[in-house]
Parts: structure tokens; sequence; C-alpha cells
């Protein structure tokens, strides 16, 4: 080990691949595809050089690079190709996947002591549910699923088999869900999923679509044709079916993985974490005391993992680095965000459309973007370091007033282009939280869960309340997020609602990274206005 300060690199060389780096007061990481510009991208190169130019150092300067990815086993040294840049065996460590994401899961959870439950699609060894027990001394396997059982079985492996059977990519679980609330969760008879002990066994023999037409084959279920995507009622009904099983088997899991453990606070990772609507049962469940789940709970979050995996490998102490924000990206200076609005090519500014912009710099940000939203319009919200999850969470955000349903009606239309059936998010202020939405007493800093939205306040929201009632809530705090919680109070100064509509700063393609994406996107799309940093992008008024 290096006599200076430890640096530590963790790279996801599967989907959602990317990098992170890690020393002693710095934490940054980013996902491949949020650079590359293409959705769930492989990769880490471009990753890698981005986490280290923002923390000053070289490759010469890292100590130790753990990396992980999916497949039978982690990747071994010559899987990972960083021979090409002079990075040798011992200068790495190969990461198990559901390990990983514990790491996520623990070390950035405020408990000392907790139970970390890790469901997800796959990861290595044929792992699909693991659990462990997490102190400050370390995290120790407990358990997973049998190794005979194949992977089909799994409850992510389940959900993204639906997923693609609808129409989506298996990594598009998210529609799913939302479609869930039109359809009836008791359309079929069985049970898609047993417990045994906390052995999960899962219905399905195959996996993506054809696991569910032969799941339809042997009990004539009534599952619809495939790639419907929402358009007919037996897919919405096989989506609710879906969600209340997976709710089901999650609780059931749960309470079985806490008996075992003894510890009552659950740290939940993988990509099954991201479903809110089950994730807000499973944290009201009476065997949980405290819950937390990582924002990029995903694979999105695995580069990460890795990282922290390797700090404890490195150093011998388990990193505690309890989050407030998810914002691991790099910050641009007015040098940088000039440079795009002047369409210097140094920028990297790809125009799409040629759109005509005017821009100005102004002395209160938030203060312009509160009034535009008080005027219903829909405005790119640009500023610090991107959140690393798949949820933006007031750094990379289009932001509209959720006061009238014409503001999703017009964000999907001119902007997102999205299902009609996919409901857009709300962001209160963390004080106010308890009055609009069902939290039971807690906050939701990271867009994870999503709870009831209290009956007398729906009429005041529409625009971000879903179908069943609920809403994927964020709560922001002011310490942590000073800027965007800045909108929302003057939004709520000019209109007495202390909530606007945040959804991710993008257009079909991944959450914008740099200025120029962000100039970009607005000069593509429908929005009215861009906030980059203290600057304000308008659409310029043409002249005869």
């Amino acid at each position: 080990m290096s006599t200076r300060n430890p640096c530590v690199v963790g790279l996801n060389l599967g989907h959602d691949g990317g990098a992170a780096l890690i020393t002693e007061h710095t934490t940054i990481a980013i996902g491949e595809e949020r650079l590359n510009r293409t959705r769930y991208s492989p990769g880490w190169q471009a990753a890698l050089l981005y986490c280290l130019h923002t923390a000053g150092l070289q490759l010469d300067d890292v100590d130790l690079i753990a990396v992980s990815g999916i497949g039978h086993e982690p990747p071994a040294w010559e899987e990972t190709h960083l021979g090409h840049f002079g990075i040798w065996p011992d200068r790495t460590v190969p990461v198990d996947h559901h390990l990983s994401h514990a790491y996520t899961a623990y070390c950035l959870s405020p408990f000392e002591q907790a139970t970390v439950l890790v469901v997800d699609g796959g990861g290595n060894g044929g792992d699909t549910e693991t659990h462990y027990t997490a102190t400050p001394k370390g995290i120790e396997r407990i358990g997973g699923n049998a190794p005979t059982r194949r992977r089909a079985g799994g409850i992510g492996a389940t959900y993204e088999a639906v997923t693609n059977y609808l129409g989506w990519h298996e990594q598009e679980a998210g529609k799913t869900m939302a479609l869930a609330a039109y359809g009836n969760p008791n359309a079929f008879p069985d049970p898609l999923f047993d417990l045994d002990g906390t052995h999960v066994h899962g219905r399905l023999r195959h996996t993506h679509a054809r696991g569910i037409a032969d799941l339809a084959t042997r009990t004539g279920w009534q599952v619809g044709p495939p790639d419907t995507r929402g358009d007919q009622l037996h897919g919405a009904d096989l989506a609710a079916y879906l969600q209340a099983q997976t709710e089901q088997i999650l609780l059931a899991l749960t309470e079985q993985v806490i008996t075992t453990t003894g510890s009552q606070n659950l740290c939940f990772a993988g990509g099954v974490a991201l479903n809110c609507v089950a994730a807000d049962k499973l944290r009201r469940h009476p065997a949980v005391t405290g819950y937390f789940a990582p924002p990029a709970a995903s694979d999105r979050g695995q580069a990460l993992g890795c990282a922290l995996y390797g700090w404890h490998r490195l150093t011998g102490e388990l990193p505690r680095r309890p989050l407030t924000h998810d914002y691991f990206g790099r910050t641009y200076t007015d040098a940088e965000i000039e440079q795009a609005l002047r369409r210097d090519p140094r920028s990297g500014l790809v125009e799409r459309r040629r759109t005509p912009f005017q821009w100005r710099r102004e002395s209160d940000i938030a203060a312009t973007a509160a009034q535009l939203l008080a005027d219903s319009k829909l405005i790119g919200w640009f500023q610090g370091g991107a959140e690393l999850g798949p949820r933006a969470l007031g750094h990379r955000s289009i932001l509209a007033d959720p006061r009238t349903p014409d503001s999703s009606t017009a964000l999907n239309s001119r902007v997102k282009q999205r299902e009609p059936f996919r409901p857009f998010a709300p962001a209160i202020l963390e004080q106010h939280a308890d009055q609009w939405f069902d939290l039971d007493g807690g906050t939701s800093p990271f867009m994870l869960l999503a709870s009831p939205v209290h009956p007398e306040q729906t009429d005041a929201i529409p625009a971000v309340v879903h179908a069943d009632g609920t809403a994927r809530v964020q709560t922001v705090n002011p310490d942590h997020a000073p800027a965007f919680a800045g909108v929302i109070e003057q939004f709520h100064r000019i209109t007495g609602v202390p909530v606007v509509l945040n959804t991710s700063y993008n257009q079909q393609e991944p959450i914008v990274e740099t200025p120029a994406h962000a100039l970009a996107t607005f000069q593509a799309s429908g929005l009215d206005a861009a906030c980059i940093g203290d600057y304000l992008v308008e659409r310029a008024t043409l002249t005869p």
C-alpha cells in the first residue's frame, strides 16, 4: 500500500457500466452512458478518465482497482483489459456482483448494524437473492437462493421476463410497475413464487419473453399477446399480478431474512430495490425498524460498490459514508457553461436541431425558474454535479407546474414522449412532506418510495398523482440541495404549493451530463427554457 493517501477505483464491466473513484475525502462516480450517450451501455474507459480528471489524479496514483461484472464468475484480470493501461494483477481485485451491491447498500446507509438484502436479475454464480449481516467489522454473506435453481425462477428475472414480454427492454421494469396500477392484481389464481426458508422459487422455466409464453402454455392463463406495450387489458392485468406477487414475496423473504440475521435495520439493493411501490410497503413491514436503499441501487451503482469494497480490502477499514445526496458527478464552471452557450466546438456541443436561442446571466436563477414554473413553462434545470442513480434529484432535472394535468400532458408530448400511463414525480420541501404525502414520519430524499398522497391534496397536484393515488415523492432538504430547494421555496411563495414536478433532464437518451448536453436537449425538445448554472436560456424571438 502507498504511504500517501489511498486511492481506489471501482469498475463495472456489465451493462450500465461505469467507474467510481474514492479517496479519504472524495467520492466521484459516473455511468459510461452519461458520456457516450448510449443507454445501458457497458464500458468504463470514458468514465474512468472522467473520475481521474475530476480528482486531478493519474492512473499511477491509483492503489487498487476493484472490478465486477456479470457472468458465472467475477471478471478475471485478463477480461478487464487493464493490462493495456499498464495495470497488472497486483493492482486489481475481482468483486462478486452481489457483494458489490451489498457494500453500496450498507456503507452508504446510516446504520451501524444491519441486514442487507440484494435482489436483482442475476449476479455471479446464479445469484438472484442474497442476504448478509453488516457491522463496521465487515459484511458477511449468510445465505441466498439455491444455486441449483434456475435464474429464471428469481424475483428480478421474473420481473424482467414480464417486462420483455410486454414489449420493453428488460431494464425498463419501471414501465411495467407503472402499468400495474391499471390492472387486476388477482387476474390469475396461483402464486408466482414459493418461499422455502429464505430460498425463492419462481414458476418461470425460461428468462425473457419466452418464460412468460411458456408459463401461459402450461397454465392456460390469458396473458394476452406479446409486445402490447400497455395498450391491451390483459397486459395491464399481467403487470398488476406480477407487481402484487413481487410485493408478497419480498415481504415474506424480508421477514425470514431478518429472523435469520436478527437485525431489523434493512439495507436493500439490486435492481429490484428501484421498485418504489414494493419498497414503500417493505419499509413499513413490522419486522423492519430502519430502511435504506442507495439511489444507485441497480447496476449503475456497481462501480461505487466495487470502490467501497476495494477501500476495505486495501486499508482494512470498512468505509462508512452515509448518504445525504446522490450528486457524485463533477461541477462545471461558468466558463465551461458559456463555452457551450457560445457554440464553441470545444464544449462538445452536438446540435441535434439547430434551434435559435438567447441567453443571459440571472442574479437569482431559482427565483427566475420558480416564476417560469408558475407561468406554466417547462424548464430544464442543470446545477452542480450529476446524480449517479437513474432518478434526477434536482441537479439534472426537467421541472414543471404540478397544479394542472396540462403540465404532464405537455411534458409528454413536447419533451419526454413517454407512455401516457407513466406518472411524473413530485419534489417537495422536506418540512412540508407530511402534510401532502403519507411517509409515516420518514423522508424520501432519493425518490425511491411510492407513497400515498393525502386525498385532500390530490386535486392540488394532479400532474404528479398516479392512478393508484400514490406518488414517487422526493423530499428536498435545503442543506443537501440548496439550489433546488430554492426553486421550490420560491414556487411555494408564489403559488402556495411547496411541490414541483420533477423528471429527468433527457429526451429518449441518457440523462444529460454536460452543459453542452443540456443545451442540445433544450434545442431538440419542446422545453420553454433551460437554467444552466446561473444562465437562463430561452428560445430566440425572431424578428422579420
